[in-house]
């Protein structure tokens, strides 16, 4: 093993891999560090175990409601360590694609081991010196714990250890009311448990349409939704005590926090490297490079969005910004879709009402769909949500959010025509299979256009006009 290399990545996750094998396949001599587990938070604790979680739990509630499709079950009873089990053999099928091996057949030496900087050009891992012409940090980030009184005292769980658990608590509480919180109380309260979820705001950086369809399905659910920030907590026995600054009290026999996230950089002795960073992450341009030119940051440890998609993303750029010796590539991206898990999902990309009419003001139009309209979500029985398009003038769209069963499929279609600045016209134009949710999002937009056609000056010349035809 070589003591030099061209680019060291420090970080195994979604940002680091994408980066190294990029130098990989490109002939360069790439070392990639790792502390852990090759796969980072997403593979092992994020994105695979919860939404193998979701499908189980939505398997239970099928069942638990086919009546409704006059299908007589019995009710179903959950075995949490087989639900535990069946989420680990969904890690171990991902996971073999990214094994050291794996990596390796891509041109990339795998290293375990924690890593810190001993100057801007030399790290240390395992008792060893590894230097090398450019950096990438993509360390990530961990479930950031807030500092409540009590809280440290008590067994809870964050997302690190929440998929590990073979047990149905009877009573799960939830701090935290944004997507992980709101995503875990639904699979909870389909598995059995009693669930309440205590946070300030739910899903705040969602439309408020769409946060009313999540809080009204969950709570016909069972899911009890306190908006509240904790102020204390206590335990006595196996009962967990959160007491609430509304002066509320709730108990329960388990605990998740799910407040944010922090990222990893306290191990990299970054100032050692001249690095320089805040408590929520290392800055970057627009290049995806810190204050040390050869040193690149993508991803959770950033201080930018914390999405597994948008770390990808970067690291695919950082790799090229490095490597290549032409073309930087921008790392940072406005067009930003995102999903929460949830049943129905919600989607979002572009800007929210708010944000539009802050930046356009009194030019902005919004058109609502309903999901109820639409003849695939009608057979589905998906009925409850929208569609919503955020737009100025005759149809160029400046955001969208979709609340549907696959929502997280959908806004691609929207997340197309606001990324490329294409005419709504050019969605439109283009034929769906009928009847798909694809083509739900085609008619909505095509609804918006003819409204906009028809209300216009042209529309009521075109309708004069055809009224005079024979």
């Amino acid at each position: 093993m070589s003591d030099h290399y061209d680019v060291i990545v420090i970080g195994g996750g979604s940002a680091g891999l994408t980066a190294s094998v990029f130098g990989g396949e490109l002939g360069k001599q790439v070392a990639l560090i790792e502390r852990e587990r090759i796969g980072g938070d997403c593979t092992w604790s994020g994105c695979m175990p919860s939404k193998a979680l979701l499908k189980i739990a939505k398997t239970a509630h099928t069942v638990r409601t086919a009546g409704a499709f006059g299908i007589s079950a019995a009710a179903p009873t959950v075995d949490m360590v087989a639900v535990r089990d069946h989420i680990r053999a969904v890690i171990a099928e991902v996971y073999q694609h990214e094994t050291p091996e794996a990596v390796a057949r891509r041109g990339v030496e795998t290293i375990l081991g924690e890593a810190r900087f001993l100057d801007a050009n030399t790290i240390l891992v395992n008792d060893r010196q590894l230097s090398a012409k450019k950096f990438v940090i993509a360390t990530g980030g961990r479930a950031a714990v807030p500092p409540i009184p009590g809280l440290r005292d008590v067994p809870f769980k964050t997302n690190a250890d929440f998929f590990e658990n073979d047990r149905l608590p009877r009573h799960l509480l939830i701090m935290g009311a944004g997507p992980i919180g709101m995503e875990m109380a639904q699979a909870y309260i389909r598995l059995g448990a009693q669930v309440t979820v205590v946070g300030d705001q739910v899903m705040p950086r969602d439309e408020p349409e769409a946060v009313a369809v999540i809080r009204r399905v969950l709570t016909r659910e069972g899911v009890t939704i306190i908006e509240s920030l904790v102020t204390e907590v206590h335990k006595s026995g196996d009962e967990i005590t959160l007491i609430l600054k509304n002066g509320q009290t709730v108990s329960g026999d388990m605990l998740l926090v799910a407040v944010g996230r922090a990222p990893n950089i306290e191990a990299l002795d970054l100032d050692k490297a001249g690095v320089q960073y805040t408590k929520q992450g290392i800055p970057v341009n627009n290049h995806l490079q810190t204050n040390q030119p050869h040193i690149y940051a993508v991803g959770d440890v950033t201080t930018g969005p914390k999405f597994t998609h948008y770390a990808g993303f970067q690291g695919s750029v950082a790799g090229r910004n490095l490597l290549l010796p032409i073309g930087k590539g921008k790392g940072h991206e406005d067009i930003l879709p995102w999903v929460t898990f949830t049943e129905p999902e919600v989607a979002h990309v572009g800007l929210t009402e708010a944000q539009a009419r802050e930046q356009h003001g009194d030019a902005v139009k919004v058109y609502t769909f309903p999901m109820a309209h639409g003849d695939r979500a009608v057979t589905e029985g998906d009925t409850e949500g929208f569609i919503k398009l955020v737009y100025r003038g005759s149809g160029a769209l400046l955001g969208a959010t979709v609340v549907a069963e696959r929502a997280g499929e959908m806004i691609t279609e929207y997340t197309l025509v606001i990324a490329k600045k294409l005419s709504a016209r050019s969605l439109v134009g283009v034929i769906h299979p009928y009847p798909t949710y694809s083509d739900i999002a085609k008619k909505a937009l095509s609804n918006l256009l003819v409204r906009e056609l028809l209300n216009g000056t042209s529309g009521r010349l075109l309708k004069a006009v055809v009224q005079r035809l024979p």
